[in-house]
């Protein structure tokens, strides 16, 4: 679901499925969250299928990544210093409940998602990537 700053291309999914189906909600926030930032977000992960999930992720085939619930209910943004702060911020003020962190190393990014509660994982839920 394509929004005035984030294209199709930008939210499918890298395995070459072109499934590119995000959340109308999660959207609509990710995109309120762009406009208050100001500046462009490079997404280096948003729409995954099961299988490509299950490759590149922890959370196998299901993951907020990929069809858990209604669609797509999440985004890795390629950001880091001071913009990563401030986008943990404005993040949380338009219904991120979960934030990982990776600001180490070469690839440093903000995982962003907006999945409710669930059975031992309460949220709001910020974690860091080793």
């Amino acid at each position: 679901m394509a929004t005035p700053h984030f294209t199709d291309k930008e939210l499918m999914c890298h395995c070459g499925c072109l499934d590119c189906y995000m959340q109308a909600d999660f959207m609509e926030s990710l995109e309120k969250i762009r406009v208050e930032m100001n500046r462009p977000l490079k997404l280096s992960s948003a729409k995954r299928c099961s299988k490509h999930n299950q490759a590149v992720s922890s959370t196998g085939p299901n993951g907020p990544h990929t069809d858990h619930g209604d669609g797509g209910q999440a985004v890795d943004i390629l950001i880091s210093g001071s913009d990563a702060l401030r986008l943990m911020e404005v993040a949380r003020k338009y219904g991120m409940s979960g934030i990982g962190v990776k600001q180490s190393g070469k690839n440093r990014f903000i995982h962003l998602d907006n999945l409710g509660n669930a059975t031992g994982q309460p949220r709001p839920w910020v974690w860091s990537y080793a």
